[in-house]
């Protein structure tokens, strides 16, 4: 391949960052724990200091999710928590930020609980489909718009380049959160995006046994302010996680591709029975953001939300009932979760605009036999 040859995505997971190790040639990147490095001369090093500021499976790991999001730079952290909280850290005392009006909890806690009422940032909530709404609540010092995108848990998507274009006239940046999409089915950045970030727990890590997060960007001046927080706050990952993320970021294409195909049976499915009212998921021709979807991702994600008959009650029972699919928080792993999210995830944004209805399931649709899955979740709906 020529070196103005692009490669793909699939052949960027598992080489980018990653090439043979050159002391003994082995194929996997180490885990290096060494927590200080020799220095030749004072300030002549190898690239490597003292592992809060750097460490060799940390940089194959950021340079490997850095490539498959198409950006210049990648920070790892130590969650997906401190990933947005370093973004957040950006701003300047007073600076406005606008959510969309169904964020993960999580977010909107870090962003109203604890940054608002230092006076880090005002936040304001809207519905950024709607490019009306988002410009009657605009403000001078709006600094930020905050985009998931499928949202968590309603699933809805956010046309990336319009409020990228929008936000950019106004002087504002634009974050993403690419955690349901992951950047093998979106690419935020080239989109108009300024910032991507991640949840590394879900997805990218893939296994349900490592907490990480990661941002990526393009711009030099703000990545460089970016690395200045990660060392200086030091929410960073440990080597062993880094290693697993890294490892679990290489069957990513694989993984999405199987967990996509089967969300697509369970939905469809879903949409047929007596037990559900609504079913969200964007792959429907019927669901309400269709059309951006399509034109905005190569495929509609594992995760499936879906409303009971019978109220919160009957919610309940479904998620008490499942075998196959456990009944747990976090999402984007090989196996299948349930979860009741007015009462686990989204507990924090009870009673505000952000609240999700209690009659609500979201299902993380794994990579086991379909047929087996639905299986599962038919009996569940028959037990009540």
């Amino acid at each position: 391949m020529s070196d103005g040859e692009a490669q793909s995505f699939e052949t960027r997971a598992v080489h980018a960052g990653q090439p043979p190790d050159p002391t003994t040639g082995a194929v996997v990147t180490p885990i290096s724990l060494a927590t200080t490095f020799a220095q030749e001369a004072v300030g002549k090093h190898r690239g490597f200091e003292y592992a809060r500021t750097g460490n060799p499976t940390r940089s194959a790991y950021e340079a490997c999710v850095a490539s498959l999001e198409g950006a210049a730079h990648g920070f790892a952290f130590a969650s997906g928590m401190a990933a947005e909280d370093a973004v957040v850290r950006l701003l300047a005392p007073g600076d406005h930020v606008v959510v969309g009006n169904d964020a993960y909890g999580g977010t909107y806690r870090l962003l109203a609980r604890v940054h608002e009422p230092t006076g880090t940032l005002s936040l304001s909530a809207c519905d950024l489909r709607d490019l009306a709404a988002l410009d009657a609540l605009w403000r001078p010092e709006t600094r930020l718009v905050w985009i998931e995108t499928p949202t968590n848990p309603m699933l809805r998507v956010v046309d990336i380049a319009a409020v990228a274009a929008f936000a950019h006239d106004h002087g504002a940046l634009v974050v993403v959160d690419n955690t349901f999409a992951t950047p093998y089915l979106q690419q935020p950045l080239a989109l108009g995006a300024d910032i991507v970030v991640h949840s590394a727990t879900k997805y990218l890590g893939g296994h349900s046994d490592v907490v990480g997060g990661f941002v990526a960007m393009n711009d030099d001046e703000r990545a460089e302010r970016l690395g200045f927080l990660q060392n200086a706050v030091g929410a960073v990952p440990s080597p062993f996680d880094c290693y697993l993320a890294l490892r679990g970021v290489k069957t990513l294409a694989l993984r999405m591709e199987r967990h996509c195909a089967n969300a697509r049976v369970i939905a469809e499915r879903l949409a047929a029975h007596d037990a559900v009212t609504e079913v969200l998921w964007p792959g429907l021709v019927g669901h309400a953001d269709h059309e951006v979807a399509s034109r905005q991702m190569r495929n509609f994600g594992g995760m499936v939300s879906f409303r009971c008959a019978g109220g919160e009650a009957a919610a309940l029972e479904v998620a008490r009932a499942t075998r196959l699919f456990t009944l747990a928080e976090s999402l984007g792993a090989v196996e299948s979760l349930i979860e009741h999210p007015a009462r686990m995830t989204h507990a924090s944004v009870t009673g505000t605009t952000l609240e999700v209805p209690n009659d609500l399931l979201r299902l993380s649709v794994g990579i086991e036999g379909v047929d087996d899955l639905w299986r599962d979740l038919d009996q569940a709906m028959r037990v009540r």
